[in-house]
């Protein structure tokens, strides 16, 4: 049903400004759009570029890692998700949790993650070894 009136909506893709403290990124935002101005309707995972793009600035302005830069750690220390939860302390879905976008990491999580990236060779003396 459109949001006013009997104005049909479109599938389209148009863009949109995530905005965080003030800092902005432009997305291209699918969704269902009336023509001209009016009120658009998302579905499913429409808003995934606008949840990315927000996450990226997040990064760029607080240093809370990405989902993607999480990811790309992880893997650069050779660790499952599994296998970096019980290093971290955090529990065997945690890591799932963080690269999916569900949840944000605590910021000892963030710290050790930003130290273990500048320096690898540190996962010996916290136990990565038995836990690769």
């Amino acid at each position: 049903m459109p949001p006013e009136g009997d104005k049909k909506l479109r599938r389209a893709v148009r863009p949109f400004t995530v905005r965080y403290k003030g800092h902005e990124l432009v997305v291209d935002l699918p969704g269902y759009y009336p023509k001209g101005e009016g009120e658009s309707v998302h579905v499913g995972n429409n808003m995934a570029a606008a949840d990315e793009a927000l996450r990226m600035l997040k990064e760029q302005v607080d240093g809370l890692p990405s989902p993607a830069t999480i990811r790309r750690i992880r893997t650069k220390l050779r660790l499952s998700q599994r296998a970096a939860g019980a290093l971290f302390r955090v529990g065997p879905s945690a890591f799932d949790k963080y690269e999916r976008n569900l949840i944000e990491p605590s910021g000892p999580t963030i710290q050790l993650l930003k130290l273990l990236d500048k320096r690898p060779e540190l996962l010996r003396d916290l136990g990565g070894e038995e836990a690769a």
